[in-house]
């Protein structure tokens, strides 16, 4: 693997720890720093302000911008894209110290530390600040309450070696830039220190207010300006003072509640007094979470470190606060992406929830329910029928403007699919399958009929001019992944109409209704499945790629030079596509969706064949390897593909960690835990567990919830330990030995 390291943080098991201010570095930082609860995200930037680079976004989920429409000359290609803007700068500070602006990067500093504590979800900073006349001791610590979302905090605390004067301003800020153009709000109210803003296409509303304790004796002004207001202080530092903010944001995604996200946002901040109560609450919410869902490796600090931090940003972007959120690419940690989600939510991030909390996996499916109907227009603008998913979205619309993936690639749709189907093997719950799964899974299967074609002799069914999850081959026909899923999708869909039919569930004949799926349509699935063309070669147990792979030129992906990446920023983009170079798994990736199909000959030599050619310039690519690599039998490959996967971020492998956190690459380091490490499969009738521990780990244990039991692993080198808190029995095969587990089960290595 040509990519490496750029470490430059602490390594620690609970804390992200960056000693000294690296300024080339900033933007990196502000990513790795971030903060969210779901509602909203902070990106880790010096709430003071800094003249080196910067990106100080406020992201709130659901808020979003329609971008400038065009005429595309084609039919199908998006007219109008959209993305989620930086909204309310809830942390706006300046600071002068005797009448000089306080900036770090122009400043003699010394002893600067920023801190994310794991524990209790707190970003703190510390510095100090050397001039002619002393020293002034800066800490600053934030938080977002995980118990109400709504709620933001910041505590400021200044103390110094004389008494210098300090001007202070505390603002609420609509001025914050998006992709560093100003202006995407209008300013709809402002009252003492409530503010609401409206976005200008979207007509959202965001309402934020505050409130600030200081020392009594402090006095303070409250000002406005055309985007923003809040409080001023100008005062003589006697020895040390705190100043703590709250700050109560609501938001009005649909524009016609105004009135009452105001008085929420005013209620809302009337109840809130104590920060460190709050921050308490903070802390108790953290422990009870990693006390059922925390990783732990022995002898592998820098691992330990990379996996509780992903664990920790997954569950701050969606914990199930609204079933109409997503989990956006990017989270709410930066701009990349737009905040749009992929189809990675149902192929890397549900396996997380389904084994966490079963409630947030069903609200992930439904936000793909309730934006169905666009998903239908989608399918009619590519000359379909049926439901087609959009590659990337915030609001259910297609906004990816570039034709060769938005109309392309069709795993978004078969990912839903695929989506239902894990969920219901490991929920067991039929009556979400009915009431909603099924109808998703019928219109997916129209638009997966109407978009396929015949070959000319009529023998065999598939897709041409396709792009499959390797987006370095466009336009190609007989994509295995594309085929495959698909088949899968038309065979699930045909399986669930039977047990609906059996059931007698009314909801049944409703959908067949609601979606119009006549008998001919079935027979027609039927036909398509059974005569999916599967590009397979029994001989050499290889799957091709797509129809013509093998032909490609060669590219030998250790001689690019690490200079090079992203290949994306230094290549031209013809140049990709011009030899055999993978960018993430293709075939890989659906043997690992149905492990179980595919036995471990196959699963090696397909491996062992396309490894080689993947350069991994998806962040979703390293956890797929590792996973079968260890299944394989390949250790040492499969913890150095781990290592890329869970310090992604941490180390800034691909070089773009400044544009925000990979969010469903962190989804996929659960999964190599779990998934490769653990062997963990659930795409068959039965739990299956194959645990493997790597050479150079004493120890390490998960934690799952399965069909209402909590179970841990933990894997030594000479014991595997599987123990349930429950007392209902639950069927496990592990290492092929069907095992019916109570309370805990021992085995020897």
């Amino acid at each position: 693997m040509a990519k490496q390291a750029n470490r430059y943080l602490e390594v620690d098991p609970w804390k992200v720890i960056e000693l000294g201010f690296h300024q080339e570095r900033n933007q990196v930082s502000e990513s790795i720093f971030s903060l969210a609860n779901e509602f909203m995200g902070v990106r880790g930037y010096l709430e003071e302000g800094t003249d080196c680079s910067s990106l100080q976004g406020c992201y709130y989920n659901g808020i979003y911008e329609w971008g400038k429409e065009n005429n595309p000359p084609y039919k199908g290609i998006v007219k109008r894209s959209h993305y989620l803007v930086n909204g309310l700068n809830w942390l706006a500070t300046k600071i002068k110290i005797d009448g000089k602006v306080l900036d770090i990067s122009k400043s003699e500093i010394q002893d600067f530390k920023r801190e994310l504590d794991l524990k209790d979800g707190s970003l703190s900073r510390n510095f100090t600040l050397i001039n002619e006349k002393g020293k002034v001791k800066f800490e600053f610590l934030r938080f977002l309450s995980m118990t109400n979302v709504h709620n933001s905090f910041q505590r400021i605390k200044i103390s110094s070696d004389y008494q210098p004067n300090l001007e202070i301003t505390l603002a609420l800020d609509f001025n914050n830039k998006h992709w560093g153009e100003p202006g995407k709000w209008q300013i709809e109210k402002k009252d003492k220190l409530l503010i609401v803003g409206k976005t200008k296409t979207t007509g959202q509303y965001l309402s934020g207010a505050m409130k600030v304790e200081t020392p009594d004796s402090l006095l303070f002004e409250t000002f406005e300006e055309e985007k923003a207001i809040g409080l001023s202080f100008n005062f003589n530092l006697e020895n040390e003072i705190t100043i703590d903010r709250f700050v109560s944001i609501y938001v009005d995604k649909v524009g016609d509640k105004k009135d009452e996200i105001i008085f929420n946002t005013s209620k809302n901040l009337q109840e809130v007094d104590d920060f460190d109560k709050s921050l308490l609450e903070n802390c108790n919410y953290w422990t009870d979470f990693w006390k059922h869902n925390d990783i732990e490796i022995e002898g592998d600090p820098e691992n330990q470190q990379g996996i509780r931090f992903c664990i920790f940003q997954l569950q701050q972007t969606y914990h199930g606060f609204d079933p109409l959120n997503n989990i956006g690419a990017k989270g709410l940690t930066g701009e990349a992406y737009s905040g749009h989600a992929f189809w990675d939510t149902e192929t890397f991030c549900l396996p997380y929830y389904l084994y966490t909390n079963l409630t947030v996996a069903k609200d992930l499916l439904l936000y793909r329910y309730h934006t169905l109907p666009q998903a239908k227009a989608r399918a009619l603008m590519l000359d379909c029928v049926g439901a087609c998913y959009p590659i990337a979205t915030l609001n259910g619309h297609e906004a990816c403007a570039l034709w060769q993936h938005a109309s392309l690639q069709l795993q978004p749709s078969t990912g839903v699919a695929y989506g239902i189907y894990h969920y219901y093997q490991v929920s067991k719950d039929f009556k979400f399958l009915v009431d909603y799964g099924l109808e998703m899974l019928l219109e997916i299967s129209k638009f997966l009929l109407s978009r396929g074609q015949w070959n000319q002799d009529k023998s065999y069914f598939g897709y041409y001019a396709v792009m499959g999850p390797d987006e370095f081959q466009m336009m190609v026909n007989h994509n295995a992944y594309t085929n495959f899923m698909a088949r899968k999708t038309f065979l699930f869909t045909l399986e669930v109409l039977e047990k609906a039919k059996l059931s007698s569930n009314k909801s049944y004949l409703e959908v067949l209704q609601k979606t119009d799926f006549q008998k001919e349509i079935i027979e027609e699935i039927r036909t398509a499945a059974k005569m999916m063309y599967i590009p397979y070669d029994p001989k050499t147990e290889l799957f091709e790629q797509h129809q013509g792979y093998f032909n490609l030129p060669h590219q030998e992906i250790t001689s690019i030079p690490l200079a090079d990446f992203p290949l994306y920023n230094n290549w031209s983009y013809d140049r990709i596509y011009r030899n055999d170079m993978i960018k993430q798994p293709d075939v890989l990736m659906f043997l690992f969706l149905y492990n179980q199909d595919f036995p471990l000959s196959v699963k090696k030599a397909n491996y062992q064949f396309y490894e080689p050619r993947c350069i991994h310039e998806s962040s979703l690519s390293p956890s797929i390897h590792s996973i079968l690599a260890n299944e394989i039998g390949k250790r040492k490959e499969a913890l150095s593909f781990f290592g890329f996967a869970t310090r992604l971020d941490l180390d800034d492998y691909n070089r773009n960690t400044n544009e925000g956190l990979h969010l469903t690459s962190i989804a996929a380091a659960w999964m190599n835990i779990v998934y490769g490490f653990g062997g963990l499969r659930s795409d068959g009738d039965i739990l299956v567990m194959n645990p493997s521990i790597p050479s150079i780990w004493m120890k390490y244990s998960f934690k799952i919830n399965y069909l209402g039991n909590n179970i841990k692993v933990t894997v030594t080198q000479n014991q595997v330990k599987i123990e349930s808190n429950n007392s209902s029995p639950v069927a496990i095969k592990i290492w092929n030995k069907d095992i019916i587990l109570v309370d805990q089960y021992i085995l020897e290595m």
